[in-house]
């Protein structure tokens, strides 16, 4: 068996058999050794109305000074992290604010219905939250992990308001057919708890596109190496590298990297980056490549704010 583990990591990526090729993983059962832990970690947060006086409308201005100012809209270059995935040298993910693209680019709800096609993968985006992730289904609806739970939603509900935008080409895998994608989802509607096999929202979403089980919990041999890299962009000439042993370690990562914002993850890095003058003779603390940032306990997205171990 160690023979064949050994042959199997000096396979390409693309000769690793990874899905079924019609779309359908049969592999739907719980994987022994591997722990499932429910927790919550404000994916889906909903958002807090504003602040209400006794007669239920707006507090009074107490001061004298100018109004606040309105709300800046959403700019992904602002809160949003650039960053490329890696496994070995093969890049299977990439966000670029390269100038010129527009893939990036968010719409209301509403008029991001007009772009949707069933089997599109749509991502809603907000400062201070995770990425939400949905597969759209057709007939304004889409299929989605929502609070410990697959669920069939419109796509205006499931925004919660948020702005929007199509993301299938963020992953660089091969999608299934449109027809196949949607099957996946529907499939799963009404999957809850012990019955999900995917961390968040995005790993669901995105299984369902691409079929391929790392996306699941559990869904990769943990031998010891860390093929995958996740390539965070500083500046445009300078960059910093995390090493992972699996793809679904990498996005959680990633979605927390989202949530905390750009400019909180650059003073993250900067602080291991850029540590503090050492002392002199001391050639330990010199170090400017810090060693990867702990892998968190493999855990659910959802609002419970319970710990469910199996």
């Amino acid at each position: 068996m160690g023979n064949q583990v050994e042959k199997l990591t000096h396979l390409s990526y693309k000769e690793v058999p990874t899905a079924d090729p019609t779309g359908v993983d049969r592999d739907d059962g719980p994987r022994i050794g591997v722990s499932y832990i429910f927790s919550n970690d404000d994916e889906d947060v909903e958002p807090q109305p504003p602040p209400q006086g006794p007669d239920g409308g707006g507090l009074p201005d107490c001061g004298d000074g100018p109004p606040p100012p309105p709300p800046q809209p959403y700019d992904p270059r602002l809160h949003e992290v650039e960053c490329s995935v890696f496994y070995r040298d093969e890049c299977i993910y990439q966000k670029s604010f390269a100038p010129g693209s527009a893939a990036l680019s968010t719409y209301t709800p509403e008029n991001l219905l007009n772009k949707c096609n069933p089997g599109d993968l749509v991502e809603f985006v907000s400062q201070a939250q995770y990425p939400h992730w949905a597969v759209y289904v057709g007939n304004f609806q889409v299929v989605h992990l929502h609070r410990l739970e697959v669920s069939n939603s419109f796509l205006t509900d499931a925004s919660q308001g948020r702005r929007g935008r199509v993301v299938n080409d963020l992953y660089r895998y091969k999608p299934l057919s449109p027809s196949a994608v949607v099957r996946n989802a529907l499939a799963h509607v009404g999957a809850k708890e012990r019955e999900l096999s995917w961390r968040n929202s995005e790993s669901f979403a995105a299984w369902c596109r691409y079929g391929k089980r790392e996306f699941k919990i559990g869904g990769e041999l943990r031998i010891g190496k860390q093929p995958y890299r996740l390539q965070i962009q500083l500046s445009a000439q300078r960059s910093h590298t995390l090493e992972f042993q699996s793809l679904e370690d990498l996005i959680m990562e990633k979605r927390r990297n989202d949530q905390i914002g750009r400019a909180a993850v650059l003073q993250e890095l900067a602080m291991h980056l850029h540590p503090a003058e050492p002392d002199e003779g001391d050639s330990d603390a010199a170090r400017t490549t810090p060693p990867p940032r702990p892998i968190p306990s493999p855990r659910l997205e959802g609002e419970d704010g319970e710990a469910v171990a199996h």
